[in-house]
């Protein structure tokens, strides 16, 4: 289309500023201007090779930076779209890999654009190795990932200062970046909100649900494809509530919207067979627009809804759910493990494999000899599958070392076994199987607080203060109208509809929150870790926000841990 412009939006590398050139160059360019925007900094070699042609220089109309390497999956997170960096950070051939530096150098542009796009200059914190805090530790190359990329993002916001106009000179808000070994049961412990079972149960494809509806004859039905995101009012109010619960609101609204909506008991009735008049059928028409849309929504959700609770009765979830509570908790251990087993043979080889990943993160010592084995030959795990337990080990950093010697007896033969999470007296859960929390919750809130302790999550940039809470006194970030997120000040209303009206009713109050919290965690985020961030916004009036390479529901998760010592395999070519 030689006669009209045409806008690129481009990553900066060698391969696509060739063909950018190819497009428009020579006599014949494929359009009349070039308006270039590049997702991330550009070199300059790369700036100077686009002004070196005349025919192309004279034809382009804008050249700039954008800043915007990352993809946002909801109104409080994002992903840098790195899908193997599990593999690339704690595989088998991670430390002899020699794309590793290149691995880590992406990574850290494309997070650093999260800032440059917003405009924030971050304290960078980052999980500490072990050996900086016990000299008789040795330093592995997993754990020295969250340091290294740090470092890099330092650079790229260093550079940031000088090159982007208005960007930050002084800190305006924190970055924690950790890695998934800080907490390995989030990703396959069952997550009972409405948010996690959809992706966890229902096949989704992203936030993709293929739902059946009526087709045009009474006898056929048709695909249709739906997105589960902010825009649907009833999603966004009820994706972070427990299943049970989303369940029960769910049935309210369709009862007090047929009740309300007088066109709904009209097609209620005439579908009883009973006779519709003219009048009737006036009313229906001319409602007809709006009662669709609202049946529809509520249709689709009770519809999701009752798949979801008939799969936890058929599948058995709440007798595993329990199970993997107490586990994590210390209220059972190998006993209770073994006789799962053994009375529940007809259990599915995913969540066989999920239970035995909880036990081996709270007791990665027992896959050290044959007891392991004789669980995993026990459950009946192919050998496959018990490549993904056996992995674990990947995630387990080294220990600091106990002083040896000494002499005990042991009289508390009632102790608790081992606990991988204390409960938290400040949280009552109405709900049963509620009790699980992830590892960045309680991070969130001491960073918060200014009570994150400095030698195992240093700071790049942080010389003058030490981090004991005087951080916690510096003054928010400049007064500024930002963005305010969807969990704003949640408004239910029982009309089955307009359920969570947050967008038309912004709070002022969450315009004027302190400094924002970034989390990063290379190796994968998970939907419990989503919906914390959305929780503790609201509980600590700072807007928090989440950042990771990927997003894994437990069946993904899986499948990366089985690849972590496998060698010349693609994620498509493992399946659960």
């Amino acid at each position: 289309m030689p006669s009209l412009d045409a806008i690129y939006f481009l990553q900066p590398t060698k391969e696509n500023v060739a063909m950018l050139m190819s497009d428009m160059s020579g006599r014949s360019p494929l359009y009349k201007r070039a308006f270039i925007f590049f997702s991330s900094p550009v070199s300059r070699d790369l700036v100077y090779h686009i002004k070196n042609d005349g025919s192309v220089l004279p034809r382009i109309g804008a050249l700039s930076e954008m800043n915007l390497e990352y993809f946002s999956i909801d109104s409080q997170g994002f992903i840098t779209d790195h899908e193997r960096a599990l593999e690339d950070v704690f595989g088998d051939n991670a430390e002899i890999s020699l794309s590793h530096n290149t691995f880590i150098h992406t990574m850290a542009t494309r997070l650093a654009t999260v800032f440059a796009s917003l405009r924030e200059f971050p304290f960078v914190r980052y999980r500490a190795t072990k050996s900086s805090l016990d000299a008789s530790t040795i330093t592995t190359f997993r754990d020295v990932i969250p340091t290294k990329l740090a470092a890099a993002v330092w650079h790229c916001l260093s550079r940031y200062k000088t090159t982007i106009p208005d960007f930050p000179q002084t800190e305006t808000c924190e970055l924690l970046i950790i890695d998934r070994s800080i907490d390995q049961i989030a990703p396959v412990i069952h997550e009972w909100t409405y948010d996690a079972m959809c992706h966890d149960l229902l096949n989704m494809e992203g936030n993709k649900y293929v739902q059946e509806v009526p087709g045009k004859t009474r006898s056929t039905s048709e695909k249709k494809e739906v997105l589960l995101e902010d825009h649907d009012p009833i999603w966004l109010e009820l994706r972070h509530a427990h299943i049970a619960d989303a369940s029960e609101r769910l049935h309210e609204k369709m009862t007090n919207f047929m009740s309300r909506n007088k066109v709904a008991q009209i097609h209620h009735n005439s579908r009883d067979g009973g006779e519709l008049s003219t009048k009737d059928l006036q009313k229906m028409v001319q409602a007809l627009p709006q009662y669709s849309e609202q049946i529809d929504k509520l249709s689709l959700h009770i519809e999701i809804a009752g798949k979801i609770n008939k799969m936890i009765r058929e599948l058995g979830l709440r007798e595993i759910g329990q199970l993997e509570q107490d586990l994590v908790f210390g209220d059972a251990g190998t006993k209770d493990l073994i006789n799962f087993f053994r009375s529940k043979q007809d259990a599915t080889p995913e969540n066989k494999i999920r239970l035995l990943m909880i036990y081996a993160a709270i007791f990665p010592e027992k896959f050290d000899g044959v007891d392991g084995e004789k669980l995993m030959q026990l459950a009946r795990l192919s050998a496959d599958d018990m490549n993904a337990v056996h992995n674990m080990r990947y995630l387990t950093l080294p220990a600091r070392k106990k002083p040896s010697g000494g002499f005990s007896l042991k009289f508390d033969v009632h102790k608790k076994r081992r606990a991988a999470r204390k409960d938290r007296s400040d949280e009552k859960e109405t709900w049963q199987l509620s009790r699980f929390y992830p590892i960045i919750l309680e991070l969130i809130e001491k960073l918060s607080k200014g009570n994150l302790p400095k030698n195992d999550y240093q700071c790049m940039n942080d010389p003058t203060t030490s981090f004991n809470g005087t951080n916690a006194s510096r003054p928010a970030s400049p007064m500024r109208s930002r963005r305010t997120a969807s969990w704003a000040r949640p408004r239910c209303s029982d009309d089955g509809y307009s359920s969570d009206s947050v967008l038309r009713h912004v709070s002022s109050d969450f315009k004027k929150m302190g400094q924002r919290i970034f989390v990063f965690i290379i190796g994968g985020a998970t939907r419990s870790e989503l919906r914390v961030v959305h929780k503790l916004s609201s509980k600590l009036k700072r807007e928090i926000i989440l950042g990771s390479t990927s997003l894994d529901d437990p069946v993904q998760f899986i499948t990366k841990m089985k690849l972590l010592s496998v060698e010349e395999i693609s994620l498509d070519d493992l399946q659960i």
